[in-house]
């Protein structure tokens, strides 16, 4: 392996250790609908959002709640140490991407037939610590005069 793809594989393998993922496959509900939630969730913090999601009358939000349970848990995990109340967990990414597709066929008038699609869908959800992200650090330009 290359000098340039051993230091980006060493780099992806440190950014894997603070973030905390959890998936969801299969899901049989439609990507459009489980997006709905998913944006009302996308960048809150995660007790923030287990609120949201709990009391929110969408199915698919019963779904993402456990899955985002999951992702504590995940965290809970890898950081036995640390309290999960001083830690700041925010939800840094979440997807939805369409999951495999059920054909079914219903009768139509005339003995025609109509296509069916039930859609499902796959969920990928990223919790990550706000303490963790790197602090940018702001360089102030001397004047000199």
């Amino acid at each position: 392996m290359g000098s340039r793809k051993h230091n980006t594989a060493e780099r992806r393998k440190e950014e894997r250790k603070t973030h905390f993922v959890a998936r969801l496959n299969n899901v049989p509900t439609s990507p459009r609908k489980m997006r709905l939630v998913a944006d009302l969730v996308r960048g809150m913090d995660a007790d923030k959002a287990l609120y949201v999601l709990k009391f929110s009358p969408k199915e698919a939000s019963q779904r993402l709640y456990k899955l985002l349970l999951s992702a504590i848990a995940n965290y809970k995990e890898k950081n036995e140490g640390q309290r999960l109340d001083e830690s700041q967990l925010y939800i840094k990414e979440i997807k939805v991407d369409s999951g495999r597709m059920l054909k079914r066929i219903q009768p139509a008038p005339q003995g025609r037939a109509h296509r069916i699609r039930k859609r499902s869908n796959h969920v990928t959800l990223v919790v990550e610590n706000r303490e963790a992200e790197p602090v940018k650090e702001v360089k102030e330009t001397a004047k000199s005069e």
